[in-house]
C-alpha cells in the first residue's frame, strides 16, 4: 500500500514528550495506524534503531530565530523534496505550527491539503519567540484544517493568530493506544506505610511546574517522590534538590512498557503544569493503568481530566499538603479517583484518533 500521508516532527529521534510518543503512535508500528511517510531528525552520533516506518532526515542546525533558523527551514524543505515522492501523498499532517517541518513540508508538497495539528510548545515558543509566532500565524493561514485536541488550544491559538477562520478548528482528543485501555499492567500489591508514594513522569522543563513541587514538598508529610524524566534535565535540577534537601527517587527517563509498570508501584501521579498542557496524555496513561492523578488546573488539563483527578494548587504547600492528607486519609477516595481515572481513560483510545483524522483527510482529499 503507498503511503498517504507525510508528515515530520523536527525532534531528534528519540526525543521526550508527549508530542513524540504520539506521532510514534500514530504512523509507525507495523501496521501503522495511519500510513505515512513518516520523518524526524537524525540524532548525532551512532544511528539509532528506529520503530518501524520512521525515516530519519540528516538536518542539523535546528534553532527558533533569524537567518539560522531560515537557513535550517531551506535545509529541511531540500532533503524532504528528494525524500518524498510527491505522486504518493494525498495529505500532509503538520505536526506543531510553529518550527522549521510545516514550512518545509508545505514548501516541498505544496499541492496536497494541509491538515495541522496543534501541540502545546507550538503556542508557547509562539509567545516568547516573534519568529516562531511568524511562522504558526503563517501556518493557520496555509492549513487546510486545524486540529486540535482540547478547546483550550484553540482558545489559545485564536489568541495568537486572530485572524484564524474558526471554522477551519476540528476538535479531536488525542488517544493512548487501545492495548493500555484493554490489558493495563498489574498494580503491584500496597505497600502497608501510611507515606503516599508520588509519581512525576515528564520533562523537567519551567512550564511542567517541577519546582513548585518541589518547594512543597519539605513542609508535605508522609509522601515519597519519585521522577522519571531525562538524566540531563534531572542533573540540572540537583543543585535545587540539594539546597531544599529534598529526596527523590530516581527511575530513569523510561520507555513505555516501563512506565506503564511504574504506575503500578505508586499511589498519585503529580501533575504540577503551570501554563497550559495540551491534553495531558501521561495523566490519561496513568488512570489507564488505575493511578490517580493530582494535578494543577491549567488549560487543557482542566478539560481533559476535570473531576475524574483531584485538582490543587501546587503553588500553594498548603493547599498540596491538605489534598495529599486528603488521599492518604479520606476513606473511599483513592478507589473513587481509580475508577473515575479509568472510565476517564477509556474515551480516549488512540483508534479513535487516528480514525477521525483519516475521516478529515478524507473529506479534505
Amino acid at each position: 500500500m503507498s503511503a498517504e500521508v507525510a508528515t515530520v516532527l523536527d525532534l531528534p529521534f528519540p526525543s521526550p514528550g508527549g508530542s513524540v510518543e504520539l506521532f510514534l503512535d500514530l504512523y509507525t508500528g507495523s501496521p501503522p495506524l495511519i500510513p505515512a511517510r513518516a520523518f524526524m531528525l537524525a540524532p548525532a552520533g551512532q544511528p539509532p534503531r528506529t520503530p518501524y516506518g520512521l525515516n530519519l532526515l540528516p538536518v542539523t542546525g535546528k534553532c527558533l530565530e533569524g537567518p539560522a533558523f531560515r537557513r535550517y527551514t531551506a535545509d529541511l524543505r531540500h532533503t524532504l523534496r528528494t525524500a518524498i515522492d510527491p505522486t504518493q501523498i494525498s495529505v500532509l499532517h503538520l505536526h506543531h505550527l510553529a518550527f522549521g517541518a510545516t514550512p518545509a513540508l508545505i514548501q516541498a508538497l505544496p499541492t496536497p491539503p494541509r491538515i495541522a495539528l496543534v501541540h502545546g510548545t507550538d503556542l508557547l515558543f509562539a509567545e516568547t519567540h516573534r519568529d516562531q509566532l511568524d511562522v504558526l500565524q503563517q501556518s493557520t493561514r496555509a492549513a487546510d484544517a486545524i486540529v486540535v485536541p482540547t478547546g483550550a488550544m484553540a482558545d489559545r491559538l485564536l489568541q495568537l493568530a486572530p485572524r484564524t477562520n474558526p471554522r477551519k478548528i476540528a476538535k479531536i482528543p488525542w488517544g493512548i493506544p487501545d492495548r493500555l485501555l484493554t490489558t493495563p499492567p498489574p498494580r503491584s500489591a500496597h505497600r502497608q506505610t501510611n507515606r503516599l508514594r508520588l509519581l512525576y513522569a515528564g520533562r523537567l522543563t519551567a512550564e511542567k511546574g517541577i519546582e513548585a513541587l518541589l518547594h512543597a514538598i519539605p513542609v508535605t508529610q508522609g509522601v515519597e517522590l519519585s521522577i522519571a524524566a531525562p538524566p540531563a534535565q534531572l542533573h540540572a535540577l540537583t543543585p535545587l534538590l540539594r539546597r531544599l534537601r529534598v529526596r527523590v527517587q530516581y527511575l530513569g527517563w523510561l520507555r513505555r512498557p516501563q512506565l506503564w509498570r511504574a504506575f503500578g508501584d505508586h499511589d498519585v501521579l503529580v501533575m504540577p503544569s503551570t501554563t497550559l498542557e495540551a491534553m495531558g496524555l501521561v495523566a490519561l496513561e496513568a488512570q489507564a493503568c488505575g493511578l490517580p492523578v493530582l494535578y494543577q488546573p491549567v488549560p487543557g488539563l482542566n478539560e481533559s481530566l476535570a473531576a475524574t483527578g483531584l485538582a490543587t494548587d501546587f503553588s500553594n504547600p498548603v493547599a498540596l499538603a491538605r489534598d495529599l492528607g486528603r488521599l492518604r486519609t479520606t476513606p473511599g477516595l483513592m478507589p473513587a479517583l481509580q475508577e473515575a481515572g479509568r472510565a476517564n481513560a477509556s474515551r480516549f483510545p488512540l483508534s479513535a484518533t487516528a480514525s477521525a483524522l483519516a475521516d478529515l483527510g478524507k473529506q479534505l482529499s
